[in-house]
């Protein structure tokens, strides 16, 4: 009885780069007041809270800007977008 040589078996391995998060960030400004902005932040961003709405409003008070959301682009071009018509100040999206 006779075997075979092994035959080396390549194992074809795909490196899969996940897809780059964006931040989308409100600028401070001197026109919105605190309550347009957590309106717009509770109507535009998914799962956004009241509460958590007032805490980045007073972030972007205090330090100027704040990252309001993060994920995929195309969802980060949305949001940011809806944000820019209702008024608020918008920096450019910016890669996580």
């Amino acid at each position: 009885m006779s075997f075979a040589s092994p035959t080396a078996v390549r194992e074809s391995r795909t490196l899969r780069q996940p897809y780059p998060n964006f931040n989308v960030v409100v600028l401070d400004d001197d026109v919105n007041t605190f309550q347009h902005v957590v309106d717009c932040l509770v109507k535009h961003i998914p799962g956004m809270q009241p509460d958590r709405a007032w805490e980045l409003a007073h972030r972007i008070d205090g330090e100027g800007s704040a990252v309001v959301w993060c994920g995929p682009k195309e969802q980060a071009e949305l949001y940011h977008q809806q944000l820019l018509v209702e008024g608020l100040t918008m920096a450019p999206l910016e890669r996580a």
